[in-house]
């Protein structure tokens, strides 16, 4: 599994193609293809994308917890794979993105490529730099999280 590291601004062109950061490519295991999962994010309004090894973690983690004979859980299913793409590096390490999926995450001109273990979250510039803006909101939710050693033993 890849562990991404760092942001990115790029630019999304004409076509809807992006240029994969260099460090992302980098940062990939050699066994990986140049194949992702792209989609859009469960809580915010950004799209992730996913080598197809941690696409296929997510998948087990999954079908390990739904039945889809359960109503609740097929709808889920429904919401996590609506707009789902698979998407290819080219030979100049562009991603197509599809339209419907840049619409839906408000991207048009620059993105953000944020890192974020074993995916990549892509922004719209404007989106990604509101939400970084909030430290304190982050120093918070940190201590929240992180701040309590008993619970991490």
């Amino acid at each position: 599994m890849a562990t991404f590291i760092g942001d990115y601004t790029c630019r999304v062109d004409a076509k809807g193609r992006v240029i994969l950061p260099s460090a992302f490519k980098r940062q990939m295991p050699a066994a990986a293809m140049d194949k992702f999962v792209i989609k859009k994010d469960v809580f915010e309004k950004c799209l992730v994308m996913y080598p197809m090894d941690e696409w296929d973690r997510q998948n087990a983690i999954i079908r390990s917890r739904i039945n889809p004979y359960n109503k609740e859980h097929s709808k889920f299913l429904r919401g996590f794979y609506k707009g789902t793409a698979e998407v290819i590096l080219d030979a100049s390490n562009r991603i197509l993105i599809p339209r419907r999926l840049l619409d839906i995450a408000g991207i048009d001109g620059e993105v953000v490529m944020a890192g974020q273990d074993g995916k990549i979250e892509v922004w719209s510039k404007e989106r990604y730099n509101v939400e970084t803006e909030e430290a304190d909101n982050f120093a918070m939710l940190a201590e929240k999280i992180m701040g309590d050693a008993d619970s991490n033993t």
